[in-house]
């Protein structure tokens, strides 16, 4: 079983900078995409950003060039810097994880219980 625990929001004003990150514990022998997916009131879920080890990183259009996924292997940690935060960023945002936890088992998905992120003045 792994766990994810997301930590790092708050509040912010409109503009300013948060860092997330989720850490991950429990048995994990490889992963597959770590990811961060986000929750507005009344709307449903959207990936945010996500990476794919070993291949590419994406990005929702609404958060290019201002969101930056980056990853600690050592660490199993993801973390998703938020730059230029604008109200329509509020939500609660989640990480979610494709991860192996022994040789020879599939791949599962994980997601954290998020941490909301609220951008107002």
């Amino acid at each position: 079983q792994v766990q994810l625990v997301e930590s790092g929001g708050g509040l912010v004003q409109p503009g300013g900078s948060l860092r997330l990150s989720c850490a991950a514990s429990g048995s994990i022998f490889s992963i597959n995409t770590m990811g961060w997916y986000r929750q507005a009131p009344g709307k449903e879920r959207e990936l945010v950003a996500r990476i794919i080890i070993g291949g590419s990183t994406t990005y929702a259009d609404s958060v290019k060039g201002r969101f930056t996924i980056s990853r600690d292997n050592g660490e199993k940690k993801v973390y998703l810097q938020m730059n230029s935060l604008k109200p329509e960023d509020t939500a609660v945002y989640f990480c979610n994880w494709d991860v192996r936890s022994q040789i020879g088992m599939g791949f599962m998905n994980y997601w954290g219980i998020g941490t909301l992120v609220t951008v107002s003045s």
